[in-house]
């Protein structure tokens, strides 16, 4: 008990809901418990909940509990209706939470005491998981709300954000109404993250939602804004000499070309448009360490921001290590922080020398021929693979930092198994980024994590503005790409109603098709390297926002024959 309050204080919680159980399970005096919980610098904003249908004198011991320990706030859970036999509680207020059915009863019934003893306690997955909108609730007097627990929803109880519920709608209302209490989120005790997810989880809930609502502006520490991300900087690979010759190959094959190199370190800058791809061989450092533990990877990412120590600076507070790391002569002091899977993202803006890191770090490289471009624009989104536990955590790691977007998870159909895939992106799609979690071993996902002491980015897909020229290019300078199954395209004729000649130049092209409302999206797969990376090539026409859902299960078929043959 000692050990996990001494962590819920130090994650930054004030208080704790202290459960009927954690009583039953502590060996000794209450007075004791309440001195262990204070000397642990936490208040105690509730105890309960009194499951529904107790006894007048079941409510009543637990009433005299809660004095014993201080405690002002009893809950007390309403399945159906209040107890007729209700007792006083002298100076512990009675919270009834009630479920969703039980609701307008409760209301009524504790409009009709008038007592400030008896109030309301709210569930937000109970309030909103039916489809309500928080609105329903602009005539509630919040002073009769003696606590509100902000579970998402809504399918099962999660931490906020993990959901879809508009918990900041509800803390809006409520704030307008009068609540002036507790604002909770529960925690399940399995995970390694599980008190930071929870803490800033309601912390970023609650801060968002005070930009537009100054009464709630005292409910949370102050921390600097939510950082709008404005595009990729860079992608490093830690890499040893073999898988250097691998990767370097493909990116030759993709007509990048080897622009500049690090001044003091093995490190080189590949680039073709806004591309930036840099290759690290370095011997010591964050690299040479993801080398050793994960084999060749991508080790770092760049985002660029307005302002990079404002950026580091949310990050730290709501829990995220920063990263630090030696600086030679003439480096930039890059600020970054740990990223998905013991990797590091890196922060650029143009406030200060940050952004010119390439010219003050790194000089030319000697270029024994001219390399045209093959038309890749821009990175369009990066595939993060993990296993499926993890995925919420660091979905929620990006959703409390970033201005993001979340779309709905889709399961995506592999060969041996299920793969969940939950996309994220900035409102301009600037970032964009693909979570994908791999819940079975066997599949191609499961097996790129399998083995790694964390998750990792599986595959970068480039933007280009025509991909059958890019295409053409690429087979000139001999770029590996993946084999499409021939009966993929009769059946992408038949659903979107292409003519003969439209297929016919997606099957010459081994390209995949997706449409939605917006536009049409093509995709041109190269082959996997590093045991399970690949790269992507995309073409968005219009104002397509998804990411060819339809085409992964053809895709990981079509890779799993690949390794198959390879292995063979």
């Amino acid at each position: 008990m000692a050990k996990k309050l001494e962590a819920i204080a130090a994650t930054g919680f004030d208080a704790i809901d202290l459960s009927l159980s954690d009583v039953a399970q502590f060996d000794g005096p209450l007075s004791v418990l309440a001195k262990m919980i204070e000397t642990a610098g936490l208040k105690i904003a509730s105890l309960g909940a009194v499951p529904s249908g107790s006894s007048a004198a079941s409510i009543k011991a637990k009433i005299d509990m809660a004095k014993t320990l201080g405690i002002n706030t009893l809950i007390v859970d309403v399945a159906r209706h209040v107890p007729d036999d209700l007792p006083k509680s002298g100076h512990v207020r009675l919270a009834l939470r009630p479920t969703r059915a039980a609701e307008a009863g409760v209301v009524a019934y504790i409009t009709a005491q008038n007592d400030p003893n008896i109030g309301l306690a709210l569930n937000a997955f109970e309030v909103l998981g039916d489809g309500s909108r928080p609105a329903r609730l602009r005539n509630l007097n919040g002073a009769s709300v003696f606590h509100v627990a902000l579970w998402d929803g809504p399918a099962a109880p999660m931490l906020p954000g993990q959901g879809t519920l508009n918990l900041g709608g509800l803390a809006r209302v409520l704030a307008r109404g009068g609540f002036r209490g507790p604002w909770s989120v529960g925690a399940a005790p399995e995970g390694r993250d599980t008190l930071r997810n929870a803490y800033r989880s309601v912390v970023t809930v609650l801060s968002d939602a005070a930009q537009t609502e100054p009464l709630l502006q005292g409910a949370t520490p102050d921390l600097p804004a939510k950082v709008p991300a404005k595009g990729f900087e860079f992608i490093e690979f830690a890499v040893d000499e073999a898988s250097a010759t691998e990767i370097e190959t493909v990116l030759t094959s993709m007509a990048f070309r080897r622009e500049r190199k690090h001044r003091s370190k093995q490190v080189a800058l590949w680039r073709q448009g806004a591309v930036n791809i840099v290759i690290n061989r370095e011997g010591a450092g964050h690299a040479a360490q993801a080398l050793a533990d994960h084999g060749p990877c991508v080790c770092d990412m760049g985002l660029r921001v307005q302002d990079a120590s404002e950026t580091v600076a949310r990050v730290k507070s709501l829990g995220t290590q920063d990263f630090t790391q030696a600086v030679g002569l003439g480096e930039l002091d890059i600020p970054a922080v740990r990223g998905v899977g013991g990797s590091v993202i890196h922060f650029i803006d143009e406030r200060s020398d940050l952004h010119r890191v390439w010219d003050i770090e790194f000089e030319p490289a000697s270029i024994s021929k001219a390399t045209p471009p093959a038309g890749l624009r821009r990175i369009d989104h990066v595939a993060q693979t993990m296993r499926y536990e993890e995925m919420q955590s660091w979905l929620l790691y990006y959703l409390t930092t970033f201005e993001m977007m979340k779309s709905p998870i889709v399961n995506v159909a592999d060969p041996s198994g299920i793969v969940r895939s939950q996309a994220i992106e900035t409102p301009e799609g600037e970032v964009r980024l693909n979570l994908n979690g791999a819940a079975d071993a066997d599949t191609l996902a499961g097996s790129f994590v399998s083995g790694r002491p964390g998750a990792g980015v599986q595959h970068i897909a480039f933007q280009t503005d025509d991909i059958f020229e890019t295409s053409t290019l690429l087979k000139a300078s001999g770029f590996q790409r993946l084999p499409i199954p021939q009966n993929y395209y009769a059946d992408t004729q038949a659903e979107f109603g292409l003519d003969d000649e439209a297929t016919q130049t997606l099957r010459a092209h081994n390209l995949l098709y997706d449409e939605d409302a917006g536009g049409a999206y093509f995709q041109l797969y190269g082959q996997s390297i590093f045991d399970g990376f690949f790269f992507e090539i995309v073409q968005r026409k219009g104002r397509y926002m998804g990411y060819g859902a339809r085409n992964a299960s053809v895709r990981l078929a079509s890779q799993s024959r690949s390794r198959l043959k390879q292995a063979s």
